[in-house]
């Protein structure tokens, strides 16, 4: 009676330990199912920070070829206004030069009404006289040869006399002409360019202000994105922080399932033991390493490599201090007591035999194309999981669901037994 009820005792034992082995099982994939997706979540906040850093980039540099054009239109505006403060001052003194001229012009306009009333004069005197006597009738009327000697010069003086002043009148007119034509071209000229200035400069203002309007819109686009820079860093640092508690949760959750399965196994061996203190299988752990003397079996394989969860990714790593995704395998398969030829993923891709994806089981090798074709491999798990050494995460459970996974498997699965 006793000893049925210690054999009673013993399945029950063995049974509730094996219902916590599955349960912290469930727990742990639950939590690397989690911790999977805060690194989906922080891979999609890194691209969107890595977008935000490239579009500040790019307003910071439009900012700065912005403040160059400003600076460029302030000094073509400042050289505007001296050249226009320079024509202004040429206007004025043009103006002056007209007053002067229209003064001058007054001069000449009454020197030429003074000879226009002696010609007048001159005319007058010769029509009371007849109006028709001649430079012959003159001479001819010469009473004796000193008073035609002296009629000849006297009216050789009155011609030359005529003759100056016609021409001085003639002179007098054009000098004017002249310098009116001159002086009123140049201030046509002058005003020309005053209001070309003008133009030019109201050109460059309306330019500027449209300019800095475009240089406030940057700015604030500026503090948008660094604002949004921040608060993606923010979020992305409560993401590293829970994602780290979510790996302790995880370390926590494994450590109890394989002191379970440890224990549970130790109860077996003493049910089954013949007496000699041998048993068949055994599993030890300590905090720096793992031995696990495997069956042979891909379980065995999986077991051992579920110890190695959140050990870091190390390329060329084929230890405990650190795995690339063949140096893990080639380790979990040589704990799993299977001996496999080769180390690196080109050799994976010989292992077992191919089997078609709709036939994946668990402890299949899946394999992805990464950085090259069959670049990452891991083992399927079920469920849509494998096992790997990923560079994001270390040792750890990964989704094949998930968009980076899904589009990185190729289809090709090898089953070792």
């Amino acid at each position: 009676m006793n000893v049925n009820k210690l054999f009673y005792s013993t399945i029950l034992t063995f049974i509730i330990s094996a219902l916590f082995v599955t349960t912290t099982y469930a727990e742990t994939e639950e939590l690397r199912d989690r911790e999977s997706e805060i690194s989906e979540e922080r891979s999609e906040l890194g691209e969107e920070l890595s977008e935000a850093e490239e579009e500040l980039a790019g307003v910071l540099t439009e900012l700065e070829e912005l403040n160059n054009e400003i600076e460029r239109m302030d000094d073509a505006i400042e050289e505007n206004e001296t050249v226009l403060e320079e024509t202004e001052y040429k206007i004025d003194r043009t103006n002056d030069e007209v007053e002067e001229l229209e003064e001058e012009i007054d001069e000449i306009q009454e020197r030429i009404d003074i000879r226009k009333d002696v010609l007048s004069e001159r005319l007058a005197t010769l029509q009371r006289n007849g109006g028709n006597v001649s430079y012959m009738d003159v001479i001819l009327g010469a009473s004796n040869f000193g008073d035609f000697v002296s009629r000849v010069t006297t009216v050789n003086r009155i011609m030359d006399s005529d003759k100056n002043l016609v021409d001085q009148q003639v002179s007098d007119k054009n000098e004017v002409e002249s310098k009116q034509t001159t002086v009123v071209e140049r201030l046509e000229e002058l005003e020309s360019m005053e209001e070309e200035l003008i133009g030019m400069n109201q050109l460059l203002e309306e330019q500027r202000e449209s300019s800095e309007d475009k240089q406030v819109q940057l700015q604030d686009k500026e503090q948008e994105l660094v604002a949004l820079q921040e608060d993606l860093e923010v979020q992305d640092r409560e993401l590293a922080s829970l994602q780290e508690e979510v790996r302790a949760d995880i370390e926590r959750a494994e450590s109890e399932r394989i002191t379970l399965a440890s224990n549970n196994n130790n109860n077996s061996s003493d049910e089954n033991s013949d007496g000699s203190g041998e048993v068949n299988h055994s599993v030890q752990t300590s905090s720096s390493n793992v031995s696990v003397s495997g069956d042979g079996s891909m379980e065995s394989v999986i077991e051992a490599g579920m110890t190695q969860s959140g050990t870091p990714y190390v390329f060329g790593g084929a230890s405990p201090s650190g795995f690339d995704c063949s140096g893990f395998l080639t380790w979990a398969f040589n704990q799993g007591g299977i001996n496999v030829q080769g180390r690196s993923t080109d050799d994976f891709v010989h292992v077992g035999q191919q089997v078609s994806p709709s036939d994946m089981q668990r402890g299949d090798l899946v394999f992805f194309d990464t950085y090259k074709t069959d670049g990452h491999i891991g083992i399927y798990l079920g469920n849509g999981q494998f096992l790997g050494s990923q560079s994001s995460t270390g040792v750890a459970v990964a989704s094949m669901n998930s968009s980076y996974w899904d589009d990185a498997f190729n289809g090709h699965v090898r089953r070792v037994q």
